[in-house]
């Protein structure tokens, strides 16, 4: 059974930061390309940063210089780092894995909320 646990998510005040979390079981996490989403209320959601099975990294242009994502292939599970966090970073963030081929496995976490407010 694959599992994606997301953990870290809380209350902020402005400039703060948190480290989110993704605990991933039930697949061979090395071979897959991890991912951060969010979605805030009445909006879609939206990749915040990816990073594939070598290590490149991607990030959407709100997030630059401000978050970090990370992976340890040993202790299967993918980090986000997330500093000088503003109200507008307020979202559940959700822990995706996916893996391309002849048939696409995407696997999503339950999601953690974030809430940044003074």
């Amino acid at each position: 059974q694959v599992q994606l646990v997301e953990s870290g998510g809380g209350l902020v005040q402005p400039g703060g930061s948190l480290r989110l979390s993704c605990a991933v079981s039930g697949i061979i996490f090395s071979t897959y390309v991890m991912g951060w989403y969010r979605q805030a209320p009445g909006k879609q959601r939206e990749l915040v940063a990816g990073i594939t099975t070598g290590g490149m990294t991607n990030y959407a242009d709100s997030v630059k210089g401000r978050f970090t994502i990370s992976r340890d292939n040993a202790k299967n599970t993918v980090n986000l780092q997330m500093n000088s966090l503003k109200p507008e970073d307020t979202a559940v963030y959700y822990c995706n894995a996916v893996r391309r081929g002849m048939m696409t496995q995407s696997y999503w976490g339950q999601g953690t909320q974030v809430t940044v407010s003074s």
